[in-house]
């Protein structure tokens, strides 16, 4: 079993397998309500298509970056809870910090945790300076969120090729 990446009091985060888990996981985080609402809609409805998702996006971004998003895992019974980490945009000048999480985990910090765990791996063993988020502009917990990690608003973003103007965050070098 790989080691993981990183892991906190109650999570583990490690890079995304081609296997039958994750893309069970995946297929299931992509099709969450929450998700469609405030992430979008990725079109992924065969655990065959979330192994193609993975295999083109976690899976590049870790050849061509060095990160990418990892799974999140509990620590005491290696529930698949959902996925956060680094993505490069098209659009964006800095390195964008994300997250998800299925619902049935939502409400009790763990995307928090996983967060904040992401940025210090960022940081510490990335030497990656300045760090951005962007959230639709509905998603008053993940901008809730976002603060308490010291993100700081700096206006709205339309990525290439959207319509939806997203709010975006920074987090500066040496703030967190």
């Amino acid at each position: 079993m790989p080691q993981p990446l990183i892991q906190t009091e109650r999570l583990t985060l490690r890079l995304l397998r081609d296997d039958d888990t994750d893309a069970a996981g995946m297929l299931a985080l992509l099709n969450e309500p929450g998700f469609h609402q405030y992430i979008g809609d990725r079109g992924v409805r065969t655990q065959e298509q979330a192994r193609d998702y993975i295999r083109k996006g976690p899976f590049a971004s870790y050849v061509a970056n060095g990160f990418g998003m990892y799974v999140i895992e509990r620590r005491e019974d290696g529930a698949w809870m959902g996925n956060a980490g680094l993505v490069r945009r098209d659009g964006l000048a800095h390195v964008d910090v994300g997250y998800a999480l299925l619902g049935e985990f939502g409400g009790r910090g763990y995307a928090l945790e996983a967060a904040r765990a992401v940025v210090a791996y960022a940081r510490d063993a990335l030497r990656i300076g300045t760090l951005c988020a962007i959230v639709s502009k509905g998603n008053a917990r993940s901008v809730a969120l976002l603060e308490k990690l010291g993100f700081v608003a700096d206006g709205v973003v339309t990525l290439p090729g959207k319509d939806e103007e997203l709010f975006l965050f920074l987090l500066a070098e040496g703030a967190d």
